[in-house]
């Protein structure tokens, strides 16, 4: 299973927040000076994909690939306080991307990506997730906000993850 988790996450966000996005960039006609303390962005979105990726692996007995998904809802970690943080890493990576490359298309690009999330969170994973977790989906769905982290972490009634 580590060789298909590792490959999942080569073929998806490695594509998405580190190929495009460099190949975007040096193809920017309007490119500018970048900002150096965007590495902080950038390594905290890298933090943030690979505590998920983990979590993916560990908790779910999954990976992050839609065609290798998790077995079990993943309620453990940064999934507390947010449905979705491995978006927001990979959203952040983009923006620290854009912003270290001085990348109004990469701007655009972290517009377009986000867009594209959205829709893909609300109309194929969510109904896929109700479909095949039931009320433990509908119960975390209720609890834990789907891209504004909680405050404090949720916790499953009578489970300490």
């Amino acid at each position: 299973m580590f060789v298909r988790a590792l490959l999942s996450f080569l073929l998806l966000p490695g594509m998405f927040a580190g190929v495009l996005p460099v190949v975007l960039s040096a193809n920017d006609p309007w490119r500018g000076a970048g900002v150096r303390l965007a590495v902080v962005v950038l390594a905290g979105g890298l933090l943030i994909l690979l505590w998920c990726v983990r979590d993916f692996y560990i908790s779910g007995k999954g990976t992050l690939a839609p065609w290798d998904p998790p077995r079990h809802l993943v309620v453990v970690g940064l999934y507390r306080f947010a449905r979705n943080p491995m978006y927001i890493g990979v959203l952040a990576i983009v923006a620290g991307w854009s912003l270290l490359r001085g990348s109004p298309v990469l701007a655009g690009y972290l517009a377009a990506l986000s867009v594209a999330f959205y829709v893909r969170v609300r109309w194929a994973e969510e109904p896929w997730l109700a479909k095949r977790f039931g009320a433990e989906w509908t119960e975390y769905m209720a609890a834990v906000p789907r891209w504004v982290p909680r405050l404090t972490p949720w916790t499953v009634k009578g489970k300490h993850p």
